[in-house]
């Protein structure tokens, strides 16, 4: 295998075949969303960057589909002590691109990447390549080139969290990150050149969903895409994918329930609850955005919810005493701000928060984090994602009621029980949602992550995230 050279990626480009390549005249703007300035630029791809991007991974995939296993998840777990050693910068990345607060990016967005590759690299030794099956020699094999699409809220996690495993499975990558937060890309593609991945396996193209990622998702010589991002984005990348055939697996969106039972600490439910109904200013697609409470205790719920509340800072993200940032873009802020008017014109009670500017802030894309009371279960902002630091609190009359709820929307992402925990156990049981904790259980960034319904298919994270870049062949003997 080629061995490592030292490359720099610090101005804005594709990444293609090993080298950054500055793409057309076109650029995209990459906007901090506390300041409202421009802080960088990326080149404006097009098809034909596409084509060249996929050229090079096509190129690269018999030399690197060949390497060793070992050597494979040797280089993976090379790429995760790289992003390790650039935590701050890449924290400081991502505040400045998206506004996550700075204290949040070093905890979580910095360090998910790094756990989740070396969490990739260390199941190769033991993971089942091949098995017998009677008369059968069952393999599993690389797909060929995944294209991979990747979101703004945790913009480098996601973007690790499919080529990492992808990479390990032995395919090589053209990935097309967000146009809103993309500059993490070029610290993953320099910690993999200087990890050892050969030119051409891993690839970076810039540019926006209809123009690149279309060409990315109905690609000849893509024989994979992987999606995050929202449920209609999803929908259309699964309509141009499917001209050629080629898989699919997306991770989309969600509006997850927090079920507190009659016999949940309330107080612990309603802090927890409210601390993942708000996570990166609630721009997570697991956020428990729904907080279903028996009705008797729907009051004092939603003053512990407002209590608790008042303790979350809003400002600049790059203050460590900041607990929620700006939304992603002005975008997002007016998208937000709209589902908040509408839950007072639906007639919900506003708890806390509620419409109009944040006090002294008034530039950047800041919003006022709100909680609702009395929300019906059909209302729009108890069935619709709206990404942003909302909470809508829900009573429910019985154990039955609550599960019924819990199910109602079109997604099945997350979700959260409280309870004694045998019973929440029983009752996470009947969540028709991939992930599930029960009081308070932690992210386990090796457990599989994934929807039901319209929340999208496949798992990423782990074993079961290594499994969906891999084919399977049986050989009868």
């Amino acid at each position: 295998m080629a061995a490592p050279t030292k490359t720099h990626t610090n101005a804005p480009g594709h990444w293609i075949g090993g080298e950054v390549v500055p793409g057309g005249a076109d650029r995209i703007e990459v906007t901090n969303p506390a300041t409202g300035e421009a802080i960088a630029e990326v080149p404006a791809g097009t098809a034909a960057d596409v084509d060249r991007a996929v050229a090079a991974a096509r190129a690269a995939f018999r030399e690197w589909s060949a390497t060793d296993v070992a050597e494979r998840a040797a280089v993976v777990q090379r790429i995760s002590e790289g992003l390790a050693t650039r935590g701050a910068d890449i924290a400081a990345s991502i505040t400045a691109e998206m506004g996550s607060p700075i204290t949040f990016s070093r905890k979580v967005q910095a360090t998910m990447p790094v756990a989740s590759s070396a969490g990739v690299a260390s199941l190769a030794a033991d993971f089942p390549w091949t098995e017998e099956i009677g008369n059968s020699l069952v393999v599993r094999e690389p797909i060929g080139v995944v294209g991979a699409i990747t979101p703004w809220n945790y913009p480098l996690h996601q973007i690790v969290a499919k080529v990492a495993p992808a990479l390990l499975a032995g395919n090589t990558v053209v990935l097309k990150p967000t146009e809103i937060a993309p500059l993490t890309a070029a610290i993953l593609a320099e910690a993999a050149a200087e990890a050892g991945l050969p030119g051409g396996a891993f690839n970076v193209v810039h540019g926006t969903g209809p123009v690149v990622g279309e060409a990315v998702a109905a690609h000849p010589d893509i024989d994979m895409v992987s999606f995050t991002g929202s449920t209609r984005a999803g929908k259309r990348v699964s309509v141009v994918a499917s001209d050629t055939v080629k898989r699919v697996a997306l991770e989309l969106g969600g509006k997850s329930a927090n079920v507190i039972l009659p016999d949940a600490d309330l107080a612990k439910a309603v802090k927890i609850g409210l601390a993942n109904a708000w996570i990166n200013g609630g721009q997570t697609c697991t956020a428990w955005t729904r907080m279903l409470v028996p009705a008797a205790r729907h009051d004092e719920a939603l003053e512990l919810a407002a209590a608790a509340a008042a303790k979350y800072t809003v400002g600049d993200p790059a203050d460590e005493s900041t607990r929620i940032g700006p939304m992603s873009s002005l975008a997002q802020q007016q998208r937000v701000n709209s589902y908040i008017e509408r839950g007072v014109a639906d007639g919900a009670t506003v708890a806390f928060g509620g419409p109009g500017p944040v006090e002294g802030l008034g530039t950047g894309a800041y919003v006022r984090p709100t909680i609702f009371g009395n929300v019906e279960p059909d209302a729009v902002i108890a069935q619709e994602e709206i990404f942003g630091p909302v909470l809508s609190v829900i009573p429910y009359s019985t154990e039955d009621e609550a599960v019924e709820i819990a199910n109602s929307t079109i997604y099945g992402l997350a979700g959260a029980v409280f309870g004694e925990q045998d019973h929440a156990l029983a009752v996470a049981r009947r969540l028709r949602t991939g992930q599930v904790d029960v009081n308070g259980g932690a992210f386990n960034p090796m457990a599989p992550f994934g929807g039901y319904k319209q929340s999208g298919n496949g798992r990423e994270l782990g074993r079961y995230g290594l499994e969906e870049f891999l084919e399977v062949k049986s050989i009868q003997r």
